[in-house]
């Protein structure tokens, strides 16, 4: 018997999915939405006592102290006094404006957030009981979400005088090459002040740090209510003294969240380095607010999170700048292990969910990005390499320009599609539903058939208003997964035939709440000849959560010829190993649960006319062999 709950939650845009196993060893399942809702259906009405089916599948009181509100009406949330699972009896601390209807769907809304909600599901715990010992992985798209639509908090970035407006100009390339009318996006930060400092390219002071007049300008930004700050000056990742000093000077002041680059992204690249220390400090507020709400109901228990790299952190370590792919990456690491017990070693993980889709491709091991883009901000940060499109069951199908439109546009866990209830607009789910691909029976979230069926029918008629001919209900539906199809093996061929792999060599592993849906029509389109569905599959991001690893990675940046350092890079290897154990020792792990990953390693050498490569199967053996192959191939040894 394991002395914990081992709890396993990936918080997406729509949903929240959790796997947990008990004491005993057993295995418990939950699905929830991510705005922290239950949903369920009236099956003997009345105005202050009613019963339900939900209520008869929950614990005894379950849910007193929540909030229970009819979907389809505005109405304030009344709060639940007492549920009772014999007769599915529902009490409410006072009475409806008006009686609900048999059949009329509702929700609950729990006060806490979506892990919490299907962390006490699992354990059957009423929301004034104090958790069990819990150790808790999530995966989480609140940084993600928080980032793409614009809801950090404001800030300041302070940056080497005479480059204020560095981010604006960024590196002038061209989002889209064609267009003829250019709209650059908003930068992230709400005010720049540039500072009297400058550094020479080696990390030698130029121009000696100036203090004063940064903190006036620290006090006006306060009374404006800029709280979060980032520092990002020019050199700063050969010699950081004047961007620490910067920082501890914002702090006094009475700055909240103060990222640095040198600290988050110490390589050279002022442009990408200065944008992770933004986006760090745009997101710091909201990332930490949230874990610091999901960690605190835990007691003593533990909560480690998902990183875009794919391994787990304590919630202590965990910065924003390392939760955009917090939740796709669960997905991936999960669709290797369902490969893996499968015996299939090169997978192509496709994970449609409700917002999104992401996919991936897997062999032996697990292709990672060191400069990533997520939505407006290019990021100095570990990622696995992951695609990711605008198409999940939440996209919204709509007319624009006279042509079928599905997605970029999603209708989340509120309102949610059609079906659901909520007055939503028609999307992915209510398209299969009406086209028979989806069995409303199976869900735990009640269906509404009339209110897709009346979704379809008002995009019928918009078509028919503006192309004169709708040409019926069915291929209208029919187009929209075509669409949705289409886009989702874009995303494919960009992590498979534009890096020279054929998809057809690869088995598609499809999961998410909508990806076994689409699994078919998607291997049609790509030439894949087999799809897996793992068991789970709509909680194998969670799943994921279960497999995956604490980890920390390590890194160096040499500007230096290769000839001249390739003695010294074992010497460095062995250091950057030691840092990483040294890291994980503080997170609790014991010496001899953690494994250094050696990967051969390459180099190459290349010059105005002549290339060398070299491998070698450790890095003590990359000297050696770099030399013999230098003198090979040059016909003298490398300087010392």
């Amino acid at each position: 018997m394991q002395a914990s709950w081992q709890v396993w939650i990936d918080t997406g845009g729509t949903f929240t999915d959790c796997l947990a196993v008990d004491l005993d060893g057993r295995l418990h399942r939950a699905k929830v939405l991510s705005s922290s809702r239950l949903r369920g259906r009236v099956e003997l009405p009345g105005r202050q006592r009613l019963t339900s089916p939900l209520a008869a599948a929950l614990p005894a009181d379950f849910l007193r102290g929540y909030g229970f509100r009819p979907l389809e009406r505005r109405a304030v949330a009344v709060p639940v006094v007492a549920s009772d699972p014999a007769t599915g009896g529902i009490e409410l601390a006072g009475e409806l404006p008006a009686p609900l209807a048999a059949g009329e769907p509702f929700e609950v809304l729990s006060p806490e957030e979506a892990p919490l909600l299907a962390t006490r599901l699992v354990t059957g715990c009423r929301l004034e009981e104090k958790l069990p010992p819990v150790r808790m992985r999530l995966a989480t798209t609140r940084g993600t979400n928080a980032l793409l639509e614009r809801r950090g908090a404001a800030t300041a970035l302070f940056i080497t005088r005479g480059f204020g407006d560095l981010l604006r100009i960024g590196n002038q390339q061209r989002p889209d090459l064609f267009a003829l009318r250019i709209v650059k996006p908003e930068p992230l930060y709400a005010a720049v002040v540039e500072v009297d400092e400058r550094l020479d390219a080696a990390g030698e002071e130029v121009l000696a740090l100036d203090l004063e007049p940064l903190r006036e300008r620290a006090r006006d930004l306060l009374t404006r209510g800029i709280e979060s700050a980032a520092v990002a000056l020019l050199n700063s990742y050969r010699q950081p003294r004047h961007e620490l000093l910067v920082a501890r000077c914002l702090r006094q002041a009475g700055f909240r969240h103060v990222s640095t680059s040198a600290e988050l992204a110490p390589f050279i690249r002022i442009v990408p380095r200065a944008e992770t220390a933004v986006v760090n400090a745009y997101l710091a507020e909201a990332i930490d607010e949230y874990r610091e709400r999901v960690r605190r109901p835990l007691g003593a228990g533990t909560l480690h999170l998902m990183t875009s790299a794919g391994g787990l952190v304590r919630a202590a370590e965990f910065r924003a700048k390392d939760s955009l792919l917090s939740g796709p990456a669960g997905g991936v690491v999960g669709a290797a292990a369902a490969g893996r017990r499968s015996g299939l070693a090169r997978v192509i993980a496709f994970d449609m969910g409700g917002t999104s889709t992401d996919v991936s491709r897997h062999e032996e091991r697990l292709t990672y990005r060191f400069e990533t883009r997520v939505g407006p901000a290019r990021l100095l940060a570990p990622a696995l390499a992951i695609e990711t499109v605008a198409a999940g069951g939440g996209s919204i199908c709509s007319m624009a320009g006279g042509r079928l439109r599905v997605g970029p546009r999603s209708a989340g866990a509120r309102p949610g599609p059609a079906c659901y209830g909520a007055g939503g607009p028609l999307t992915l789910t209510d398209v299969n539903l009406l086209l028979g691909r989806l069995e409303p029976a199976r869900l735990q979230i009640p269906i509404v058939h009339e209110a897709a069926s009346a979704a379809a029918m008002a995009l019928v008629r918009e078509l028919a208003g503006e192309a004169g001919d709708a040409g019926g209900g069915e291929p209208l539906l029919a187009g929209c997964l075509q669409i949705a199809n289409e886009t989702m093996a874009q995303a494919v061929n960009r992590i498979s035939i534009r890096e020279g792999r054929d998809p057809a060599e690869y088995a598609l592993v499809a999961f998410g709440g909508a990806g076994p849906q689409h699994a078919c029509g998607l291997a049609d389109l790509l030439g894949i000849g087999r799809c897996l569905v793992p068991a789970d599959a709509g909680l194998l991001s969670a799943y994921g959560l279960g497999a995956a690893r604490i980890e920390r990675f390590a890194e160096r940046q040499v500007l230096r010829p290769l000839a001249e350092v390739v003695h010294q890079v074992p010497e460095w290897l062995e250091k950057l190993a030691a840092d990483a154990v040294g890291r994980l020792a503080k997170d609790g792990v014991e010496p001899g649960a953690i494994e250094i990953r050696r990967r051969p390693v390459e180099l190459r050498l290349t010059g105005q006319d002549s290339s060398l490569v070299v491998e070698a199967g450790s890095p003590r053996a990359l000297a050696g062999e770099f030399a013999e192959a230098y003198r090979g191939r040059f016909g003298y040894s490398p300087p010392d």
